[in-house]
């Protein structure tokens, strides 16, 4: 396996330096070259990290280690206060996530320098590593003043067990909120289509506000998106963003994930715990898939939210909260009330304002602008080698409903990069997507699903999905027809919101007066086209 060692500089920066800093002994090397005069510290590539001011001193310390190591390069991080642990954890959480790309931890072991950089640095390599971020061993070289020389053992690894020190655990949960902020300040909602500036414009507005959010949608649509976004977007940006999927958890398990513990509180809880509603003080909890909550868990979070104020699993004492709650489900909780297996006064607590977050389909024009984000990814990995999609490639992303909408599109470029090495051609996608005939029963905005032949007598039989979209698109035309174009009107007696009627109009390619856009030219709208392609392909290499 090869050997990696991540450093900050020891080299110091330009102008004076700061008051506290000691001169270092003449014939101190310092503790990155000495750590590499170590015969047991070889390494074949290392990394060496440093701050703007710091450049000029750091290339110099690069050029004396040069021949330690056949690759060494210098990386120099956007921060301008070495000291200001946020923007430290900031850019070295975006920074770990790149090492692992180039350098992945199944061919790579990683060795990380404790002994140089600002003492905020050393805690947030002692954080990122115990926390599993960086996957990484923790090096100290100690210091020349304090041992003798020759010393046996100059170079000592940094063991923590995390059970074994309450304080590292207090960091563990502080990592996981600060994780969370980073992740939720790199928010993008990719697309420029109608629906995506409806929604952008939603979020804007319920984001000034600290109403509770219920985020409706199908799966994979990007809903924990949407959610980070209106956290970005509000006053509690600074605070904690946590999120929770309530589907991953036994009834007795998601209880305690969701308001805490106290030690002794039911088998294997040996010490206290804080839930996600604690974590999240201050700032926002996002619930995903609260459809699925028990009655009884249903109750509790009632409670919460009514109250502010919770009790742990096995305590006594109340826990004042101040957090806003976002929720987000692909059911139809309208529904389960109806049925009985959704509280009604929870639902209409969680639902303060309702955003829809549109399927794929109804916003194909944003495809192409998600492949290339996507592709951008893919190119990192691949450490520059581009991919480059053909035009018929693009057309039959087009004309595909994608069923598991972004995430799918998402896993088939990341597809791509595995098993192409050049180009993406129609025989490089998957088959349901380069052939129609190999698709399952769909619709989509692009066109519906062609009907298929039934096996047992030759006729021909519509799929699901184009029946029930057929009858939707008649029943919207019908209602405008009627109501002589009114959205307003239209979107009351059908019983949707009038931005909703808007999407699927636009979806149907359907006019005011209830008949199909490509209907007024003369052709038949069961033949609608998808979007079509710009003159020109754009390179895949996104430079937004």
């Amino acid at each position: 396996m090869n050997r990696l060692l991540l450093t900050w500089s020891d080299a110091g920066t330009l102008g004076p330096a700061p008051a506290h800093h000691g001169r270092r002994p003449e014939g101190d090397r310092g503790p990155v070259l000495r750590l590499l005069d170590q015969e047991e510290s070889r390494y074949d590539a290392i990394v060496v990290l440093t701050i703007p001011a710091g450049e000029a001193p750091s290339r110099a310390l690069v050029e004396r280690a040069r021949a330690r190591a056949p690759r060494i390069e210098l990386r120099v991080v956007d921060v301008d206060d070495p000291s200001d642990h946020a923007k430290l954890f900031r850019a070295l959480g975006k920074l770990s996530a790149q090492l692992k790309r180039a350098f992945p931890p199944a061919a790579w072991a990683t060795d990380v320098l404790l002994s140089a950089g600002t003492p905020q640095a050393q805690t947030l390599w002692v954080i990122l590593v115990q926390a599993g971020i960086l996957p990484a061993r923790m090096l100290q070289v100690i210091p020349a003043a304090f041992v003798p020389h020759p010393h046996p053992r100059p170079v000592r690894e940094v063991r923590l067990d995390i059970e074994g020190f309450p304080e590292i655990r207090a960091l563990r949960e502080e990592v996981v909120r600060l994780r969370a902020e980073a992740r939720a300040r790199d928010t993008v909602l990719v697309g420029e289509s109608e629906p995506m500036r409806f929604l952008r414009a939603r979020i804007a507005r319920v984001a000034a506000t600290d109403v509770p959010v219920l985020i409706v949608g199908e799966t994979g649509t990007g809903k924990e998106l949407a959610a980070r976004a209106i956290h970005e977007h509000s006053p509690r940006a600074r605070g904690p963003f946590i999120a929770e999927n309530c589907s991953v958890f036994a009834e007795g398990v998601l209880a305690s994930e969701l308001f805490g513990h106290e030690a002794g509180a039911f088998t294997g809880a040996a010490g206290r715990r804080r839930g996600v509603f604690e974590q999240a003080h201050g700032g926002t909890l996002f619930l995903d898939e609260i459809g699925e909550l028990s009655p009884r868990v249903q109750a509790s979070l009632l409670r919460v939210l009514q109250d502010g104020t919770l009790r742990r699993v096995g305590g006594e004492a109340k826990i004042e909260l101040e957090v806003r709650v976002l929720a987000a489900t692909h059911r139809d909780l309208a529904a389960m009330v109806e049925q009985g297996t959704f509280r009604e006064d929870l639902y209409y607590r969680l639902r303060g304002a309702i955003i829809e977050v549109p399927p794929l389909r109804a916003r194909g024009g944003d495809i192409e602008l998600l492949v290339d984000a996507f592709l951008d990814e893919v190119q990192s990995r691949r450490k520059g080698r581009g991919l480059k999609v053909t035009r018929e490639a693009r057309r039959s992303l087009y004309q595909h409903p994608w069923p598991g909408n972004v995430r799918e599109l998402r896993a088939e470029v990341q597809r791509w990069g595995v098993f192409c090495e050049h180009t993406v051609d129609v025989g490089d996608l998957a088959p349901e997507i380069a052939s129609p005939a190999a698709r399952p029963a769909s619709g989509g905005a692009g066109g519906f699903a062609r009907a298929t032949e039934s096996e047992a007598g030759g006729q021909e039989v519509a799929p699901l999905a184009e029946a029930v979209a057929s009858a939707e698109r008649a029943a919207i035309g019908r209602a405008l027809e009627v109501h002589k174009g009114n959205l307003s009107r239209a979107a009351r007696a059908l019983g949707i919101d009038r931005n909703t009627l808007k999407r699927k109009m636009a979806a149907y390619h359907l006019r005011k007066g209830g008949a199909p856009r490509d209907a007024v030219r003369g052709e038949d709208p069961k033949k609608l086209k998808p979007p079509p392609l710009p003159n020109k392909e754009k390179k895949t290499t996104n430079n937004r």
